[in-house]
């Protein structure tokens, strides 16, 4: 089963299961959300501001995606 089906099954059920089963569910996963919330502290934030404004000042030369993705690509072909 591919993941997009599993998300629509998992959508579907949670939709028409009872109370006590979405509670159950959402115990399970309930540490795994709040972590990545937690990605967007105020410091990640202020990081993420300043290599913003270092990259439209043109201090910092930013590298073209494609450039990153070519990169990628020939890392996992290794």
């Amino acid at each position: 089963m591919t993941t997009l089906a599993i998300r629509k099954s998992l959508q579907k059920y949670i939709r028409f299961a009872d109370e006590k089963k979405i509670k159950a569910l959402f115990a399970i996963v309930e540490d795994e959300i709040n972590q990545k919330h937690a990605i967007w502290t105020s410091e990640f934030v202020k990081e993420m501001k300043k290599r913003s404004t270092e990259m439209e000042t043109g201090k910092v030369k930013g590298v073209p995606y494609s450039s990153v993705q070519k990169k990628a690509k020939a890392i996992l072909r290794k």
